[in-house]
């Protein structure tokens, strides 16, 4: 088997923990040179863009140079230019560091900090905000929290290595356990192991359960219950579907306290409001480090308010209903 030539290491520096965008130029196209292929990939809604990118030297080469705005189309070139972002809400609360070596980061990620740049959320994501602060641009992700839980996300900090780890999560060596605020029925028999079939597709925010062959384990375990009719509860996932223990959860009928997608799509929370944050929370990582051989038992040391501070929160009046 033919191998695949690794494209050239980026000219251009992060920026703000962000990497530059890189463009491989297709090997067929009838573009005569790089501006016409650049205004037809970005559209013609951003086609100003791409034409103030080029005459102001901010498109470049392999070797660092500007592109000129009339420079030839040459098949299989690559270029690199960095995104304008707009402005985002900053996120208040700060990152923890929970384990800190030559290989890992391990971090206490608050809720509503994305993972990993995507969508509206690109420098406020925890990502860029360790790439900067720990002054390691080679940072990368081993897997993903979605944005709204709290908890424990481990990243790598040698791009060689990456694969390693994120192959602990593939394979589920990693033993994860989660921590829920949800509605107490008394009626619901746990614990229990919830098996279904979970799909998400691209664009539609909720996760929904089909017929077929189960892809989503979940074992949920009642911790105990309050006079408020809520439950604290401990989740641990055998799988790691988009959403499963919310869905899950919900599938219970005891959805998760300040879930604005189950059991319904809630209108959009305006930007800067963390007044409610998703009551999930990624307590614990138990693995072993695939390339120095420690066992990691690690624990997040963060609180879900809703089940220390009950203003704000409301039970529900009945095991199932929305909050």
């Amino acid at each position: 088997m033919r191998r695949r030539t690794p494209p050239p290491p980026s000219p251009l520096p992060q920026r703000d923990g962000i990497d530059p965008v890189r463009v491989r130029l297709p090997g067929e196209g009838a573009w005569a040179t790089v501006r016409e292929h650049l205004v037809e990939r970005l559209g013609p809604a951003r086609a100003g863009v791409a034409e103030g990118m080029l005459e102001a030297g901010l498109v470049v080469g392999a070797d660092g140079r500007a592109v000129a705005p009339d420079a030839a189309y040459v098949p299989g070139m690559f270029v690199w230019y960095h995104r304008e972002l707009p402005p985002e809400v900053p996120v208040p609360f700060p990152l923890e560091i929970v384990h800190c070596d030559e290989h890992i980061v391990v971090v206490d990620k608050p809720h509503f900090l994305a993972t990993t740049p995507r969508g509206s959320h690109v420098t406020e994501s925890a990502l860029a905000r360790l790439r900067r602060e720990l002054d390691i641009p080679a940072l990368g992700a081993a897997h993903r929290l979605d944005r709204l839980t709290a908890g424990l996300v481990l990243f790598t900090v040698r791009p060689e290595e990456r694969g390693a780890y994120q192959s602990l999560f593939r394979d589920r060596r990693v033993r994860k356990v989660y921590e829920a605020v949800a509605p107490y029925d008394p009626e619901l028999a746990l614990p229990r192991t919830v098996r279904s079939r979970i799909v998400k597709e691209r664009g539609v925010l909720a996760a929904y359960e089909v017929a077929g062959e189960p892809n989503a384990v979940s074992r949920v375990e009642l911790v105990e219950h309050g006079a408020r009719g809520l439950g604290r509860y401990r989740l641990l996932p055998a799988t790691g579907q988009t959403h499963q223990l919310r869905v899950h959860m919900n599938t219970l009928g005891v959805p998760i306290l300040g879930d604005p997608l189950y059991p319904e799509v809630a209108a959009p929370v305006p930007a800067g409001d963390f007044r409610r944050p998703l009551q999930l929370l990624a307590r614990e990582l138990e693995f072993t480090d695939p390339v120095t051989g420690t066992e990691h038992r690690l624990r997040s040391g963060r609180v879900l308010e809703a089940w220390t501070s009950y203003d704000g929160w409301a039970a529900a009046p009945s095991a199932g209903a929305a909050q």
